[in-house]
């Protein structure tokens, strides 16, 4: 590079900056880029923690802040959300003019970043792309984001399969691994003690990390399916720590808090979380006897750790797992009998399908190769039956 370029990284939750986090290190050390950070959706809501602050404390600038979420987590709430993201969006890139964009997964706040870069006509480096997530919408927005995206930066060969497929060109589909496990690798966790000084939480003999998000292409409400994991929680008895965290801002959502709130006030054993960041909460899965629920993260980082997962419905089907990952249907004895074998497993021994750590460096690398990223905006349609 001959001079400082404009590269904006767009997050929208905790769970996405975590990822993000050795690569904005690497971006902002790095003299031939000029970082702007923009952040947006949960980081900007109270509800989920503003935590928007704790990107600020870890260092970084954020050069614009996008509002758009609404207070309901209805379907007309969230597409209302998506259009204030793209009008919000369109207004940021307008003043930051990046030459290229960065953004990771799957969520409507990403979808909607993507949407008004691709009118803008600027380069997008999608993280993440490529997987197969049967029961959420999310499956269709990352699906979307690939087509709308110039460089992908995909987790595991199988995704990076699912990309060519869908026609992008093959010199720009780069299997790093995902970044999620960078952050294993490379930060020291947490002991046990600081850990529960932290947050006000004692382990007791036996522990469990439970994330639950709404499986939004189900027919059965959220709710329903969060109570047959409550109800299975409680058979474990009240000697079974649980740490829960919080849904995200996905339609259903607030109805599975709330269940969360009622749990943990009756239950001296449970504890809730809107955000742990991601240092407290890879040291908690660090600790925890089993991760359970329908997050990715039971299956992107838990096996690092030689942990099992009991992965629960549809929300994360079609995904690359390890053998440490147990899954089950959405129903209170499936998943007693899932969390019990999960307690039963040696999973020291599990190979990760998603990369060896170093995601951030090779997604860095691959960025600066890129000589004239304007010229990446016209694309041609790669039909794997010529190529």
């Amino acid at each position: 590079m001959s001079r400082s370029r404009h590269i904006c990284v767009v997050t929208g939750s905790r769970a996405d900056y975590g990822l993000l986090y050795w690569l904005l290190k690497a971006l902002q050390s790095d003299p031939d880029w000029d970082l702007q950070l923009v952040a947006t959706g949960m980081h900007l809501a109270p509800e989920f923690g503003l935590t928007y602050r704790a990107i600020e404390s870890d260092g970084f600038s954020i050069a614009e802040r996008v509002e758009m979420l609404l207070a309901g987590d209805t379907p007309s709430a969230v597409t209302k959300s998506m259009g204030l993201g793209v009008i919000g969006f369109a207004g940021v890139f307008d003043r930051l003019r990046p030459e290229i964009l960065v953004v990771l997964g799957d969520r409507f706040e990403i979808l909607a970043a993507a949407q008004a870069a691709m009118v803008a006509r600027i380069p997008i480096a999608h993280i993440a792309g490529g997987d197969s997530t049967e029961g959420a919408f999310d499956e269709a927005i990352r699906h979307s984001i690939t087509k709308m995206a110039h460089i992908h930066f995909v987790t595991n060969e199988s995704a990076a399969r699912r990309v060519r497929q869908l026609g992008e060109d093959p010199r720009y589909v780069v299997n790093v691994g995902s970044p999620g496990i960078d952050y294993i690798k490379r930060v020291q966790l947490l002991e046990r003690r600081a850990l529960e000084a932290a947050i006000g939480f004692e382990f007791r003999p036996k522990n469990l990390l439970v994330t639950f998000h709404p499986a939004t292409l189900d027919e059965e409400p959220a709710e329903n399916q969060f109570r047959e994991l409550l109800g299975a929680l409680s058979a474990l008895g009240p000697e079974m720590g649980i740490i829960f965290t919080h849904p995200n801002s996905d339609t259903g959502g607030h109805g599975i808090a709330r269940l969360i709130a009622e749990f943990v006030a009756a239950s001296p054993n449970a504890r809730a979380y809107s955000s742990l960041g991601q240092l407290r909460y890879l040291s908690a899965m660090s600790m925890v006897d089993a991760v359970v629920g329908n997050s990715s993260s039971g299956l992107y980082e838990a096996p690092s750790f030689g942990k099992p997962t009991v992965d629960i419905g549809d929300r994360q089907k079609g995904r690359v797992r390890a053998t440490s990952v147990v899954s089950c249907a959405p129903q209170a004895d499936a998943i007693e009998q899932a969390i019990r074998r999960a307690l039963s497993m040696d999973c020291s021994g599990v190979a990760n399908p998603y990369g060896d750590g170093h995601s951030s460096e090779r997604i860095a690398a691959f960025l600066k190769q890129i000589d004239e990223p304007s010229q990446l905006v016209k694309k041609h349609f790669h039909d794997l039956a010529l190529a």
